[in-house]
Parts: structure tokens; sequence; C-alpha cells
């Protein structure tokens, strides 16, 4: 399994209950979160077969901001 970090501008709990149905019909419970204390918003994924563009539509089509996390090197 691997785990993806996005930016995202996901920034309360209204807003992680409007991505979450988005977000666990792609992925399933419990294999997301979002850090709203950073200031970059972390959305942090673990997946074994979903590509980064679908989650990346999926966060958009719920109506927010999200671009790659590249790793840290």
């Amino acid at each position: 399994m691997k785990t993806n970090q996005f930016k995202t501008n996901i920034n309360c709990s209204s807003c992680i209950a409007k991505v979450t149905p988005f977000l666990n019909a792609l992925l399933g419970e419990n294999q997301w979160e979002v850090d709203t204390t950073n200031k970059n918003k972390i959305l942090t994924v673990k997946t074994e077969n979903v590509e980064d563009q679908k989650i990346i539509e999926e966060v958009e089509k719920a109506g927010f901001k999200i671009e790659y996390l590249p790793e840290e090197q």
C-alpha cells in the first residue's frame, strides 16, 4: 500500500464532511485524512491501486482545490 500526500484547501470539519462521500466512495473509509492544522491542509491517502489523478478529480468534484505534494527527498 502506498501513501500519497496532497496540498488542499479543505480547512474545517464542514469541508471534510463535504468531501467525505467522494473520497470514501473512491478509497474506502479510514483510507484518507486531512490535517487541517497544517498550513497546507495536507490530505494523506493510503491506496493500492487508485491513481493520483482520480483522487484529484474527486476532490475537485467536491469543490476543493488540490495539488500533488511531491515526496520530500
